[in-house]
């Protein structure tokens, strides 16, 4: 059975097969037996909506993903992700009130390891030790050093991981800052990577931390300074903007976006964690 899949927006996880489509309508050469529009965001529902009207002419037309609560089931290497991106297992056992996983997926459960190097688990390190040391045997015999963009959770950081990542070599490491709570648990895993040389002035570009902003009662101005308190650290940051500025008050959102612009600028982030080390 011939799928085409079609997605609002590209990302850097959209699919680029040539029975992907991106933000179009389709052609005359477009033919399959059933065609799938899958949704991440919440905002792209509404030009989801129209691309599965515009794709009824071709075959019958599904409209899922995680903006559309579809529950999160077992991972198809290159289906709705692009291929060497991975997810070996779903769901997490925290609850935290800013994050869907929970509501969408539920409670953490390991999946069929799949071969990829971009891991995109929500909460790798909550998994097992022995599917963890799985993982990580996978990503070892990969073409591409691995990339744990998806995260790893801080205070869940261990020596034995480390280990693992020393082995590795990841290009990437991803941690989190999304509330006060996590800054002690984030303080601690970078002194642990800096211990074993992962974080390091010539390494600036291999770990870093997403920062959560644009909750109610949060502002600009202290959504700058945690970011900066991450750069402080000497690793990268990115700034993530919660829910897309929906809880955010209208007449802040230029200072949002500007704030949120600058801190994904990954030249300019690189040049102020670069002036930390040099500091």
């Amino acid at each position: 059975m011939t799928t085409i899949r079609v997605f609002p927006r590209k990302t850097n996880a959209t699919p680029d097969d040539a029975l992907a489509a991106i933000n179009r309508v389709p052609t005359r050469r477009d033919d399959a037996d059933r065609v799938q529009v899958s949704v991440t965001f919440d905002w792209d529902i509404e030009k989801a909506k129209r691309l599965a009207d515009a794709w009824s002419c071709v075959a019958p037309v599904e409209i899922g993903g995680p903006a559309m609560g579809s529950p999160a089931e077992d991972f198809t290497p290159g289906m709705y992700v692009k291929t060497g991106y991975v997810i070996t297992s779903r769901g997490c056992p925290w609850r935290c009130p800013a994050c869907k996983v929970p509501v969408r997926e539920g409670a953490l459960r390991i999946l069929p390891i799949r071969d990829g190097w971009n891991v995109l688990d929500n909460n790798l390190l909550a998994c097992p030790q022995e599917h963890v040391e799985a993982v990580f045997r996978m990503l070892a015999r990969q073409p591409q050093k691995a990339r744990f963009t998806g995260g790893l959770e801080a205070g869940r950081l261990k020596p034995w991981h480390v280990d693992w990542l020393l082995r590795l070599k990841p290009e990437t490491i991803w941690m989190a800052y999304d509330s006060a709570e996590d800054w002690e648990p984030l303080l601690a895993a970078v002194r642990l990577l800096a211990d074993a040389g992962i974080v390091a002035p010539h390494k600036t570009k291999r770990t870093g931390a997403y920062v959560l902003m644009g909750r109610t009662g949060d502002t600009p101005q202290a959504a700058e300074l945690r970011l900066r308190r991450v750069i402080g650290l000497g690793i990268k940051t990115q700034a993530m903007l919660y829910d897309n500025g929906r809880e955010c008050r209208a007449e802040d959102m230029n200072a949002w976006w500007a704030l949120r612009k600058k801190f994904t600028n990954a030249r300019e982030v690189g040049a102020m964690v670069a002036q930390t080390w040099a500091g």
